[in-house]
């Protein structure tokens, strides 16, 4: 069984990956980010809809707790779906993952601020490897010929922050209802928040566009299929080993970026990629060993 559930987490990951390769192709093709984000979420709507109605027992649906921080983890998915794509049609896939990936530093640092991390010179060290690491993702001291705008690196910094959002929001949620009903609250908010700043044309003529069946594959792959098998995952997976499997999405994203999009990454670049991949699951790692220590005692 574990293997089973920890082989549904790299599957959700790697659908994950494959979607942001899918969302540049069709920027590439001149949509725009939001309206992909919105069709992604969209689909994502559906299926959890259906996966409620199929188990409807204690969803919670009641709560007004479960409401609240259901719509704190909509905001953050919505955030993370919009501000990822930005990231892709300002920069690159590689480059866009792997700045999200990065987010677990600067809720590090927001923890030290509000006092609810204890700050140690191992975790300054990490954080500051993860920001050399970025330094030469994105060549920031040559930005002119990096290819990366410096929209497309705070895009992909926020939605790593949009990411940790969503996951605040659904931690809180949990005790107070079912993760169908909570995705399904939080796949609404953000419909109706991303419907908004989308190009309303475009919006309208992908019910028409011969891209439609990209579109669909995305919200699929993106949301529908990949939400559902990575929380049925997590049930018998363990946090560190979740942490080190989540690796395959950047990877995934990256390997699409290069072979389909035809992206290029200079050797600094792909340097301070593998920086933070490999600092960034060490923290998390981490962490979650030290998760499970304090609640085993």
């Amino acid at each position: 069984m574990k293997n089973i559930s920890t082989a549904f987490v790299v599957l959700a990951a790697l659908c994950w990956g494959l979607s942001g390769g899918i969302g540049g192709i069709l920027m590439k093709d001149g949509w725009d980010p939001f309206v992909v984000s919105f069709y992604r979420g969209l689909i994502g709507l559906f299926f959890v809809l259906v996966w409620l109605l199929l188990r409807p027992c204690g969803s919670g649906l009641k709560n007004p707790r479960l409401w609240f921080w259901s719509v704190i983890a909509g905001l953050g998915v919505a955030g993370n779906f919009a501000f990822y794509f930005v990231s892709i049609s300002e920069g690159s896939v590689a480059v866009a993952v792997t700045l999200m990936y990065s987010a677990p530093v600067f809720v590090y640092l927001v923890s030290f601020t509000l006092k609810l991390e204890k700050s140690t010179p191992l975790k300054w060290a990490a954080i500051a490897m993860v920001m050399l690491g970025i330094v030469f993702l994105t060549q920031i001291y040559d930005i002119e010929s990096s290819g990366v705008t410096l929209v497309g690196v705070g895009a992909g910094l926020l939605a790593g922050l949009s990411y940790a959002l969503f996951i605040f929001g659904f931690k809180y949620a949990a005790p107070h209802g079912s993760p169908q009903a909570i995705l399904l609250i939080a796949f609404a908010v953000l419909v109706t928040v991303l419907i908004w700043p989308g190009d309303t044309d475009q919006t309208l003529a992908v019910l028409s566009t011969p891209s439609w069946p990209l579109f669909a594959i995305l919200g699929v792959l993106g949301a529908g299929l990949s939400f559902i098998i990575y929380i049925i995952g997590l049930k018998n997976t363990a946090p560190a080993v979740a942490s080190i499997v989540a690796m395959a999405e950047p990877v995934t994203a990256s390997i699409f970026g290069v072979v389909v999009l035809n992206e290029t990454l200079a050797t600094l670049q792909i340097f301070g990629m593998g920086l933070i991949l490999t600092t960034v699951t060490a923290m998390s790692v981490n962490t979650s060993m030290r998760w499970l220590t304090s609640h085993a005692e």
